[in-house]
């Protein structure tokens, strides 16, 4: 069994549980899947605040999709989080990131 198929299994006994929200997001990532992984990394949210990492694999998501306008917001709701969590050194690399996808989406 695979990672992706274990955690699947994993979630119809834990569908509440961050963590394997988390981990079929990074899964379905690994595989292009990216609106899986969007599906899967909001309910991550819904059932846990994060201290800003996953907006990177969010954001991630929406480039690979070309849909750099929801890159943007997943990097400044990161940003927001890595501050409130006393992360200036992710929220910096956000700022960079949005910055990049903002000129490239004109």
């Amino acid at each position: 069994m695979n990672r992706l198929e274990y955690f699947k299994k994993l979630l119809s006994s834990a569908s509440d549980n961050p963590m394997v929200h988390y981990s079929l997001a990074q899964e379905y990532f690994k595989i292009k899947d990216y609106e899986n992984a969007i599906r899967h990394i909001e309910e991550y949210l819904r059932l846990q605040e994060d201290e800003g990492a996953i907006y990177r694999l969010l954001a991630r998501c929406y480039e690979e999709l070309g849909e750099f306008g929801k890159a943007v917001e997943a990097l400044e709701e990161g940003i927001r989080q890595a501050m409130k969590f006393n992360h200036p050194s992710m929220a910096e690399e956000y700022r960079q990131w949005a910055e990049e996808l903002r000129n490239m989406s004109f």
